[in-house]
């Protein structure tokens, strides 16, 4: 594929950083240190857990360890939306879970609620809004499935607008869609700005907080768990783990979820009379309905923020930091933003840059115990962690006291993710998918190899 050259001088570094102007930091561990609950992991699901346990324990000892420096993984790396689910959407919930769905669409509409409430009470300055999302539909049979769409979010009383024409071209104006599905409530955020306030809380509150202190080692015994680090030891009487895409420190994780690298382009600031040549005049974000597809929002000072399509896995589970820059992927990118919105001309790009997913089979996060139940753990969010993250730090502490709530009897939270297979099966069952998804992206027609995975309740996404 041709690079052009306009992302070649692009920051290869997240957008968000930017925007938070000091970043504070904490000391790495050094020394033996004992607590009541440590977590491991450092952003928005280890973050959570931290502000929500202190709620729960106002008196306890809580350390958090992170193995770099706060949300330098997923949580700081995505496009900020934040959606009003814990189940990858409604039309997930239906397929997967039938006689749940209700519930799981209830709870992640509440969770969202709640979120936004606990970034007021906490002053996070967060960025949050809730200006709805626009679906798009680039081919009839999308347009079907945009319709289909509708129908199950009426169902649960979640306002819709179907656009076509001139309807749609009020709301977006490209000469790529002929169809729309506007979602009332949908909020986005700014994720480095959430992760920094959630730590400023839990810091302000007595959580102690040491980056560059990866845990090495987990081991069970009579007075608790000890997590190893390079220098020093966590004795903890609970543990949460909440590493999200980085290897599972428990090997019986492993094989539940592989890392998938997405990717980002974010434009220079555009103008007023740039975003009404595109019909963009609204702050909604927007993702079109493919299997391949993009996620597009404006920043605070209107970048566009342009992401997704391609979703790479590379063979034996590989996360090098070096695979966070791809220009191949960059050059997709870039020539999808162009045919997308030609109306922006040659309009540059700042930032570019990567990401991993911890994605599971079946596209939801999964939550457990081990140790006798003296340590929780929660993965699997599949690129849609921002708000499920804290519905699940609540479940996992749920856990840790052995409460039965309503989280913890959710069937789609306790059941375990099915394993992906060995190498080299994984690579080719993966590649197999996806050239599956692609083809149905071109033709409307899901294959028997898909369709297998389905009534397994298998899925390939993010």
């Amino acid at each position: 594929m041709r690079q052009d050259t306009s992302f070649q001088n692009a920051h290869k570094t997240p957008y968000w950083a930017e925007t938070v102007a000091t970043t504070p930091t904490h000391p790495a561990l050094h020394g033996d240190v004992t607590c009541d609950l440590a977590i491991v992991g450092g952003g928005f699901s280890g973050l959570w857990s931290a502000l929500m346990a202190r709620d729960r324990f106002p008196d306890a000892r809580i350390v958090l360890l992170e193995a770099d420096h706060l949300g330098n993984a997923a949580s700081g790396r995505n496009g900020g939306f934040c959606a009003p689910s814990i189940s990858h959407g409604v039309s997930n919930a239906l397929s997967r879970w039938p006689d749940e769905a209700e519930t799981l669409i209830r709870l992640g509409r509440q969770n969202m609620n709640e979120l936004e409430v606990d970034l007021g009470r906490f002053d996070i300055d967060a960025e949050f809004e809730r200006p709805g999302k626009l679906n798009l539909a680039a081919t009839p049979w999308e347009a079907e499935g945009l319709k289909t769409m509708q129908t199950a979010l009426t169902r649960f009383g979640i306002g819709t607008e179907y656009l076509e024409g001139a309807a749609l071209r009020a709301r977006l104006n490209s000469p790529k869609y002929i169809a729309g599905l506007y979602e009332t409530d949908y909020a986005l955020l700014n994720p480095t700005k959430t992760v920094h306030g959630l730590a400023r809380s839990a810091s302000d509150q007595g959580v102690e907080i040491h980056e560059h202190s990866a845990v090495t080692a987990l081991s069970s015994h009579s007075d608790g768990i000890t997590l190893n680090t390079r220098a020093g030891r966590v004795i903890a009487r609970q543990v949460i783990l909440a590493t999200n895409a980085s290897v599972p420190l428990l090997k019986r994780l492993q094989s539940r979820i592989i890392p998938v690298f997405d990717y980002t382009l974010m434009t220079e600031p555009l103008s007023d009379a740039q975003l009404h040549a595109i019909g963009w005049t609204g702050r909604y974000g927007i993702a079109d309905s493919g299997n391949q597809f993009h996620y597009s929002r404006k920043t605070a000072d209107n970048r566009i923020l342009w992401g997704g399509y391609d979703a790479i896995y590379h063979r034996g589970n590989r996360r090098d930091a070096a695979l966070l820059d791809r220009p191949e992927s960059y050059a997709r990118l870039e020539a999808n933003f162009r045919a997308t919105f030609p109306a922006l001309g040659d309009v540059a790009f700042s930032h570019a840059w990567g990401g991993i997913i911890d994605t599971s089979a079946r596209l939801t996060f999964f939550v457990g115990t081990a140790m006798k139940g003296r340590l929780a753990y929660a993965l699997g969010f599949t690129g849609q962690g921002v708000s499920a993250t804290r519905f699940a730090a609540l479940t996992m502490l749920d856990l840790l006291q052995g409460k039965q709530t309503e989280r913890t009897q959710l069937r789609m939270a306790r059941s375990w993710a099915p394993p992906f297979p060995p190498e080299p099966f994984r690579s080719l069952a993966v590649s197999w998918a996806q050239a599956d998804l692609s083809r149905e992206d071109q033709t409307g027609q899901r294959s028997l190899f898909l369709k297998a995975l389905d009534r397994l309740g298998i899925g390939f996404g993010s």
